[in-house]
């Protein structure tokens, strides 16, 4: 993969420019983002390896105008001219300006956002290291021999090793930015086997440099087999309330759910989160500290500026239990009269803009994760996300983890139950936090939906909480 910003942007750049300059005689605000994403699959398992093109690989356009009474947007994956493309997209705003004049009798609230004169070129490349495809297959094809030399309850087992380079041009009435960027996913899954019982378990790593997520990832398959095995042997969870400890996977899907797309203000806008009436309060125990941005940290969703042209940002959310900000995008930042935090995220040039989450974490603590097992007398260690969702109007949560741990008078019975489903209300969930430890971790490997569509890249994690929380 080129390690360098896109040739195919370079080429189209005063082409570019020119397009916006010739729209700019005709709309009071113009914008244009060039993208320009490569990436690959590679599904290695113990029958057969797969190379695929990248689900998140793009090239193409999308344009944004501002007529004065209202935002209008044009994507296109190429053009023969700036005249001409200039022309096709003056007329397609134009009918959809005739269509909105006809469908609302009302004028609507529209407002022309404001954005700083800024020109710079960005690029976190130097965390790109040169793996070969070779060497990815083989690093996978010895994590899957060994485990299943390891563990005779394996009976298949597969790596998927996803890498991305992403390169975006951001051109607008005061800013002409460039940004070029990686990241990578090491993941491994496994299904064990013993008698008529067959279970599995999965795990991964992510992160902006591909050699550091199959060093991580290495370092974590035994701990995923082992889990495998004791599924095996897994029961149900008797449902009720318990004292438990959620891992710093946990830790972090419960902040993707309840304070991210809690706090995703274009629902603010349309009065669809409880949050709003929030800002200002206590929502979780004074331990908790809950930041939500691009730049604090790298990982997947780390990146220079986001898809509107405004630079990320590192946005404290919770700050000691009280519940200080959301996030945004620029047009919900104009309506709401704040500023834009750099949320501003499609899932490619052919998608529309909504506010979305980056890297969502809360922070680390003082305690040990031995002291708050032994503080607990009877509950679970919950671990492995598979899915989580959550109600912004009523604050509910729902949270499916594969394993709970028994704890039994502080310690750990190996026991395992399989699946829960952690319920409830956030506030009631995070207020109950009386522990936080001095680990920390961070996921990057699977993807938000903005409802059921709409995916993106994020990262979630933190360190270990201990909770009271309802199982089922």
């Amino acid at each position: 993969m080129n390690k360098t910003y896109s040739r195919f942007l370079e080429e189209k750049y005063e082409s570019l420019v020119k397009i916006v300059d010739k729209l700019k005689h005709k709309f009071t605000y113009v914008s244009l983002l060039a993208s320009d994403c490569e990436g690959q699959l590679i599904n290695v398992s113990n029958k057969e390896v797969k190379i695929n093109d990248s689900f998140w690989q793009e090239r193409g356009f999308v344009v944004r105008v501002f007529n004065g009474t209202l935002y209008s947007e044009y994507a296109f994956d190429d053009f023969d001219n700036p005249t001409s493309i200039c022309k096709k997209i003056i007329e397609s705003v134009d009918v959809a300006d005739q269509l909105y004049k006809a469908i609302y009798v009302k004028e609507a609230k529209n407002i022309l956002y404001e954005e700083e004169e800024l020109t710079k070129t960005f690029s976190k490349m130097g965390l790109y290291e040169n793996v070969s495809i070779e060497e990815i297959i083989k690093t996978c094809q010895t994590i899957i021999n060994n485990s299943m030399e390891e563990n005779e309850y394996i009976i298949s087992a597969n790596c998927k090793v996803e890498y991305v380079k992403v390169s975006k041009l951001f051109i607008s009435n005061n800013k002409n930015l460039k940004q070029v960027y990686s990241w990578s996913n090491a993941k491994y899954e496994c299904i064990v086997n013993r008698d008529e019982i067959t279970k599995f378990n999965f795990g991964g790593e992510s992160s902006m440099s591909l050699k550091e997520a199959l060093a991580k990832l290495k370092e974590s398959i035994k701990h995923i087999n082992s889990d495998a095995t004791e599924l095996l042997d897994a029961s149900s969870v008797t449902p009720g309330e318990y004292d438990c400890i959620t891992s710093c996977q946990i830790t972090g899907l419960i902040a993707h759910e309840a304070f991210g797309h809690g706090v995703e203000m274009d629902m603010f806008v349309k009065n669809r989160a409880l949050g709003q009436k929030y800002l200002g309060k206590s929502v979780g125990s004074n331990l908790l500290t809950m930041h939500e941005g691009a730049t604090p940290i790298n990982d997947v969703a780390s990146y220079y500026f986001d898809d509107e042209g405004f630079l990320a940002q590192d946005t404290i959310v919770i700050d000691k239990g009280i519940l200080l900000t959301g996030i945004c995008d620029a047009i919900s930042a104009s309506k709401l009269n704040i500023k834009p935090t750099g949320n501003g995220r499609r899932q490619s040039f052919k998608n529309k803009v909504y506010t979305r989450m980056t890297n969502t974490y809360f922070t680390k603590g003082v305690s040990n994760l031995k002291d708050m097992i032994a503080s607990i007398k009877y509950g679970y260690l919950i671990d492995t996300e598979i899915s989580g969702m959550e109600d912004p109007k009523n604050f509910g949560i729902q949270c499916i983890a594969l394993i709970g741990k028994e704890i039994v008078d502080g310690k750990l019975t190996g026991k395992v139950v399989s699946p829960l489903i952690l319920t409830g209300n956030v506030i009631d969930l995070l207020q109950s936090v009386s522990m936080v430890s001095d680990d920390f971790n961070l996921y990057g490997t699977g993807t938000c939906s903005k409802g059921y569509k709409e995916y993106m890249k994020t990262s979630v994690g933190g360190p270990y909480l201990k909770v009271k929380v309802k199982l089922g």
